[in-house]
């Protein structure tokens, strides 16, 4: 499995998002701050938007915020929008489609990776990557007023 670059800058421009809470955040904003091309995360963002996760907010104040709270979006919902399938094989994703399905060594190896990869994603929601966030910028808060002293 290849996590594109769409799923990874979706990830965080929902963390960005999620982190300035109900407040609509411009786009512009989230691209400076994560440095992603604008014009990119204009595609990702619609991407987002027509999936349900965030909701564009007009006028002058306006841009996006989340449209669920950040506990109820899975990182599996996310990636699995930004990239479709995840099966590391093609014929994990659709049965039927090997010839070798039931006689092949490799098979149960191949759905246990992808269980394990759907595990992980689906046991992590965009909270805890918001607070991992968080706790990213604490230590570094940290470690600079050590450096200042």
């Amino acid at each position: 499995m290849w996590v594109s670059t769409k799923a990874q800058y979706g990830l965080r421009a929902l963390v960005e998002i999620g982190l300035r809470g109900p407040d609509p955040v411009p786009l512009k904003e989230v691209a400076e701050a994560q440095g992603i091309s604008q014009h990119y995360l204009e595609q990702i963002a619609a991407a987002l938007r027509r999936a349900g996760f965030i909701r564009s907010v007009r006028g002058a104040r306006g841009g996006y915020r989340l449209a669920r709270p950040p506990e109820e979006i899975s990182a599996l919902e996310v990636v699995e929008t930004m990239e479709g399938s995840l099966s590391p094989v093609g014929c994990i994703e659709d049965p039927g489609s090997c010839e070798h399905e039931g006689n092949c060594s490799t098979e149960a190896l191949w759905r246990r990776v992808d269980l394990a990869i759907r595990e992980v994603l689906s046991g992590t929601n965009l909270r805890d990557l918001i607070d991992e966030r968080r706790l990213i910028e604490a230590k570094k808060r940290m470690q600079s007023s050590v450096r200042v002293s």
